[in-house]
């Protein structure tokens, strides 16, 4: 229903009804198809994939140390002099907190290094999807390109349907 809605919308803003009469050519992709069987965007795909289960493995090897590490202080903890129990702990703390900045580090949104890395891997392949998008649209008369899978997205739109600065400028008069 939302994306029926948007559609309507999107074409009533632009006048629709004298627009189709013109023969406006509207073509969708299903970007999921493309990302799954564009060579491209596969080994891309299995670039991020080994760069995050290498950091993964770390993360796992670390929490493992980690519980050993746990483990090993209380059966230990009740014959340890203070101090020694002192120092224990002040490991325990240690290791949790390298195993907390490892995860933000690699994997928090939007900073982490697997987020910066995806956008650096995807983002040539995205460029060449998106050129072929817009050269696909230009040869076929397209002045409209929508992806049908999620949400609908404007891929592609001919700058003489551009009301962006039209409708800033309406906003900003407050009318």
């Amino acid at each position: 229903m939302k994306k029926h809605f948007l559609i309507i919308a999107i074409f009533s803003l632009i006048g629709g009804s004298s627009l189709f009469a013109q023969g406006l050519k509207i073509g969708y992709v299903d970007s999921q198809v493309i990302l799954t069987q564009y060579s491209a965007a596969i080994k891309a795909q299995g670039d991020l994939d080994a760069l995050t289960n290498l950091w993964s493995s770390k993360l796992d090897s670390m929490t493992l140390a980690y519980q050993q590490q746990l483990t090993n202080y209380q059966k230990q903890a009740n014959t340890m002099p203070q101090d020694q129990q002192v120092q224990a702990q002040q490991t325990l703390v240690q290791m949790e907190q390298q195993i907390l900045d490892f995860r933000r580090q690699k994997f928090s949104q939007p900073d982490g290094e697997i987020y910066k890395k995806q956008e650096e891997i995807f983002s040539p392949v995205k460029d060449k999807i998106y050129a072929a998008i817009e050269k696909v649209a230009k040869e076929e008369g397209m002045k409209f390109v929508f992806d049908k899978s999620g949400d609908i997205l404007l891929l592609y739109a001919d700058a003489a349907f551009d009301i962006t600065f039209k409708v800033l400028d309406q906003l900003k008069r407050g009318k």
